[in-house]
């Protein structure tokens, strides 16, 4: 399968070229960016051309598959071209900067008929098949997750500061992190609609046009539900603060680090499972599956309705709690 990667600077990168790389039976014949140097590193590794036009790429290459990344306000035509060129691909969330766009691309691939996939790769966490075999046929009564990622420094570290820019981004940790856990929401409650009830959007720690901390609320499928996320933590790239809790009629599960699960029955037996419980752990996994998908004409694990409804979701929540003016950047 000839892969190409479209918007190369951005961070995640190597959790795409990595697993195609180790791969047999797909290469990596082409790579874009409209910085020519910051691609030109993997270009090297994968002994393929550098291209700062990703159409012009597709255009020499026919590839077989793509995997988009690239800057937000970006995404959007980067999917019109590749679903009017009938080229399947992935694409990052959120894919836009705006529910609408996110509706629109995702309104096109499917009259088009084009396999899009999008890594909301907490599907592939092991903490659903966990709830949906222990606690079978009980209802979820309540669902909480904190998940707080690195301070905005590192983005300047990354020369990645679009992710900080709204008017690039389209928001900040909600939108970039957040979305994983709106999306495993819908995931566990089985599609159900949700309504968004609450936010608290705020950007005091750093002062930028993004928030740096939100919360959003959600009710919807018989379950109330709260996303906390944000760019606060002094840690190292990939390493998180997190707590989850899940309430079911006869059933407690909570993770408080990236490797535990406990769960607790209502007359207080508890035990635990190891599993991996942060989302860089599933790209690797995602990648594979998403190429097996193709291959076999599978529809992939989560496709750009699912994005768009997550994205709304997230829109809500902005709409609902405005951030003041930018202190600075």
């Amino acid at each position: 399968m000839r892969i190409v990667l479209i918007g190369v600077s951005h961070w995640h990168t190597p959790f795409y070229s990595e697993p195609v790389l180790e791969m047999k039976d797909a290469t990596i014949v082409g790579v874009s960016d409209p910085d020519a140097t910051r691609a030109a590193p993997l270009a090297a590794r994968a002994k393929c051309p550098v291209f700062t036009d990703y159409r012009e790429m597709c255009a020499k290459l026919k590839p077989d598959f793509a995997f988009v990344l690239g800057r937000h306000n970006e995404m959007a035509d980067e999917a019109r071209f590749l679903i009017d060129s009938r080229i399947p691909f992935s694409i990052e969330k959120p894919c836009s900067r705006t529910a609408a766009e996110a509706h629109d691309i995702a309104r096109r691939a499917a009259a088009a008929k084009v396999f899009v996939a999008v890594p909301l790769v907490v599907r592939y966490c092991p903490i659903i098949a966990a709830i949906r075999e222990i606690a079978a046929g009980e209802q979820i009564q309540y669902l909480s997750f904190k998940f707080v990622g690195g301070m905005v420094d590192r983005y300047y570290k990354q020369n990645v500061t679009w992710v900080i820019d709204r008017a690039i981004s389209g928001g900040g940790p909600l939108l970039n992190l957040g979305i994983h856990f709106v999306d495993l929401c819908r995931v566990l409650l089985n599609n159900a609609e949700l309504q968004v009830t609450g936010a608290m959007m705020s950007n005091r720690a750093a002062g930028l046009s993004i928030e740096d901390h939100a919360i959003l609320l959600m009710q919807g499928g018989g379950a109330s539900c709260m996303v906390e996320t944000g760019y606060l933590y002094p840690a190292p790239n990939s390493v998180f603060d997190l707590h989850y809790s899940i309430r079911t009629e006869k059933h407690y599960f909570a993770a408080r680090d990236n490797s535990t699960l406990e769960i607790v029955t209502n007359d207080r037996q508890r035990t635990t499972r190891e599993m991996k419980l942060t989302n860089v752990f599933f790209y690797p996994e995602y990648v594979r599956d998403t190429l097996r998908r193709v291959r076999e004409g599978l529809p992939p694990i989560a496709d750009l309705s699912d994005n768009a409804a997550a994205v709304e979701l997230i829109e809500a929540g902005y709409a609902m709690s405005p951030l003041p003016v930018a202190a600075k950047g």
